[in-house]
């Protein structure tokens, strides 16, 4: 199963006859991986006519980027399309083959990188791939703007005007958002396998599941996470700037307010799933930074010190550790943090330990999904009557 040499062609077939019916991404590319969203595209053609105006020696460094990502999903694309019937070098591989390996709980298919389908890992290097494009074009952005401006103080005394700058700061703003929402498909993938590993759930949810990750894995574009990504990236600008007490916990009480201002899709979640003692616990992970046992340890010992709260500056002291607290707002960071999360959730799992068992991001994805699940099934039913 695991080899993808390719002995004969493939039989590409309808997909339908092993997946239930789903929209593809938009703008796919002959590949199969899309390579630049509408949007995105949208976002390129305006950053490459800037910069071919205002600074061309950089003009290049930008085509190239960009034709390195193609050549890199074209390489991906002479891979076995993982939607169709393909021999291989010992045995013939379905799309349900690959899904019902995923769901089986007592197979290791799927738990590290190595047993993926090749086109599953070398997409998740193209997708890394691109968020570091975007991620470099708009410090490449910057840094034309920073020599259209000491250009101009060395060719005059008065101060630039606004439209002296060559890249809008919007524009830059933009290709930000879509490096953090590329970073948000990073972890989606890890979300989706967590999930469909997870024996808790509904087998059919499971196998829904599987068939949503194997549509990313052959285009590496998810319209559910894509709106799911502003809400978190909203609730983590949010945990950024929220200055929770230690000790006491309060911080929790201010991001519950924060919620009902937000997206109805992140204060319903809040409304119905917060008063579950694990997504409570995995709620507190994400908002103070620290794991569930350093929480519970620092609970006690202020208990024990009769002190009823601490600043984020002296959580390190008490816990008698080195802890990092405090987060920018690099992507970066974000997607560290998770892992760290992830990974304890992990463990606690498998050890059967107090604490969290999916992290927050894992609780919240689950809903949403559940929620479109059920608003497919009751408009499939409003259809047949």
């Amino acid at each position: 199963m695991q080899s993808d040499f390719i002995e004969n062609d493939f039989t590409s077939i309808d997909l339908s006859e092993f997946l239930d019916t789903q929209e593809m991404a938009e703008e796919t590319e002959e590949s199969g991986i899309v390579v630049l969203t509408q949007n995105q595209k949208v976002l390129c053609d305006e950053l490459n006519s800037r910069i071919a105006l205002y600074s061309p020696q950089h003009k290049e460094i930008f085509d190239k980027r960009m034709a390195d990502l193609k050549r890199l999903a074209v390489a991906i694309a002479e891979f076995p399309s993982l939607l169709s019937r393909v021999t291989l070098t010992s045995e013939t591989r379905t799309p349900q083959d690959i899904i019902e390996l995923l769901i089986d709980i007592d197979s290791d298919y799927g738990k590290t990188f190595i047993q993926l389908p090749s086109k599953a890992t070398l997409g998740k290097g193209f997708l890394t791939a691109k968020l570091h494009t975007f991620s470099s074009l708009a410090k490449l952005a910057l840094k034309v703007n920073n020599s259209m401006e000491l250009k101009t103080k060395l060719d005059s005394t008065e101060k630039a005007e606004p439209e002296k700058i060559a890249i809008s700061s919007k524009l830059i703003q933009a290709f930000k958002d879509e490096t953090v929402s590329m970073m948000f498909l990073l972890l989606a993938e890890d979300v989706y396998l967590n999930l469909i590993k997870d024996d808790s759930l509904n087998v059919d949810f499971r196998r829904q599941l599987a068939t949503s990750l194997l549509l990313f894995w052959e285009h590496r574009a998810d319209k559910n996470i894509s709106e799911i990504a502003p809400v978190l990236t909203s609730v983590w600008k949010a945990r950024r700037t929220l200055a929770p007490a230690f000790g006491t916990m309060m911080g929790t009480s201010e991001l519950i307010m924060f919620s009902f201002q937000m997206d109805e899709v992140w204060s319903k979640f809040i409304r119905t799933q917060l008063e579950i003692p694990e997504v409570s616990q995995a709620m507190e992970e994400f908002l103070f930074g620290i794991s569930y046992e350093q929480i519970q340890k620092l609970k006690r010992l202020l208990r024990e010190k009769g002190i009823g709260s601490i600043g984020r500056d002296e959580v390190s002291k008490f816990l008698g550790e080195k802890v990092k607290t405090d987060v920018s707002g690099d992507y970066k960071d974000f997607y560290s943090q998770y892992s760290i999360r992830r990974d304890n959730a992990q463990a606690r799992k498998r050890l059967n330990l107090e604490g969290p068992h999916r992290t927050l991001e894992d609780h919240f994805i689950r809903v949403v999904m559940e929620q479109n699940r059920e608003k497919q099934n009751n408009d499939s039913f409003a259809k047949a009557d």
